[in-house]
């Protein structure tokens, strides 16, 4: 018989041997359902951690790294588009140029060129300030005027040359007759020395005459590059660049090199300008760095390259006050030479006085 049905009728067999079937097949089709829950759960759990884990590292990172504060910015002079107070015959910069840091070797050549430029017109009479008339003259003024200024020197080679004209003369001079006229150069002992050792050397190794080679120059005692540039591009007319006191302290101060050891420095600078310029550009800067751009107090609100000078403002930039530090012909007062060139007279230079005049 079969089992009674809850409506109170009687199940047939087929229905009893259906039933458990549908069942089944129905909690079969009910799993699958959970378990897509389960893991939809799980992913959203995964994710929330993920996103909990980035949050946090976040906030390490903020912590273990804190901005830096950025630093003031430096108030920098900055240098008029003309010279404020113009000299006579300065052709004042048209435009102001403040190179910067990474200024590109392009860039360094023309400014230094332009410089040079300028300073020619501000200088056309530029000369070697050292009084002589022959290259024995010049070779010894140049070895005495280390340690004093050209003008003591100039005051002091006419008693030298008017005893001892040639190399032989001095050569065979009586060492302490020759120190008693040197004697206002300073370091009149080791002077004497030198220029005595050079002259016999002149007579001995190249008979009498000064050579015209930088090589041999070189092997006279008393005298180094700096000395043998002087005489080669002046007695001589043989390019070369003069690096005195002056020429290294403008060349640093206008950021065209770094160097400070004198033969880097005339390495550098002769790479940024052409052979032909070597002798004049060093008259230029010298003659800049003696009347305008001191060492202690620049006169820059009366520098006529102004504009071009990175170092501007390290000097007195009021104009009126800048022009009363002016020296020489600038300032009103003689050159360094007793005997200078008449292009010098002509542009309103005026002679040094003899030794002993004032």
């Amino acid at each position: 018989m079969g089992e009674q049905s809850p409506d109170g009728g009687r199940k047939t067999a087929k229905q009893n041997k259906t039933e458990p079937a549908k069942k089944a097949a129905s909690a079969k089709k009910a799993a699958p359902s959970k378990s897509a829950a389960s893991k939809a759960t799980a992913s959203k759990a995964t994710a929330s951690k993920a996103t909990t884990s980035k949050a946090a590292a976040s906030k390490k990172a903020t912590k273990a790294a804190p901005v830096k504060k950025a630093p003031a910015a430096k108030k920098v002079a900055v240098a008029p588009k003309k010279a404020t107070a113009r000299l006579k015959g300065t052709a004042p910069a048209r435009t102001v140029v403040h190179p910067p840091g990474d200024e590109s070797r392009t860039a360094l050549v023309r400014r230094a060129r332009r410089i040079n430029r300028e300073l020619a017109e501000v200088f056309p009479y530029a000369h070697p300030e050292l009084d002589f008339e022959n290259p024995f003259q010049l070779v010894v003024a140049t070895v005495l005027s280390a340690q004093t200024t050209d003008l003591r020197v100039n005051q002091t080679t006419p008693s030298l040359f008017a005893k001892y004209p040639t190399p032989e003369d001095l050569a065979a001079a009586n060492p302490e007759e020759v120190e008693e006229i040197l004697r206002p150069c300073g370091f009149f002992r080791a002077k004497t020395k030198s220029v005595i050792g050079l002259s016999k050397a002149l007579v001995e190794d190249f008979g009498g005459e000064v050579p015209g080679r930088l090589e041999d120059l070189v092997k006279l005692p008393g005298v180094g590059r700096k000395t043998a540039f002087v005489v080669l591009g002046n007695a001589f007319g043989r390019p070369g660049i003069t690096v005195d006191t002056h020429f290294q302290r403008l060349v640093r101060r206008w950021r065209w090199t770094g160097e400070s050891d004198p033969d880097k420095i005339e390495a550098a600078i002769g790479a940024l300008f052409p052979k032909s310029d070597w002798t004049d550009l060093s008259h230029h800067v010298i003659w800049h760095g003696r009347r305008i751009c001191h060492a202690r107090k620049p006169a820059c609100g009366a520098c006529p390259i102004a504009p071009l000078c990175p170092a501007y403002g390290e000097g007195e930039t009021d104009p009126e006050k800048a022009k009363k530090l002016l020296k020489y012909e600038k300032g009103g007062f003689p050159g360094q030479r007793l005997k200078p060139p008449q292009a010098y007279l002509d542009a309103g230079g005026t002679p040094a006085p003899p030794l002993g005049a004032g």
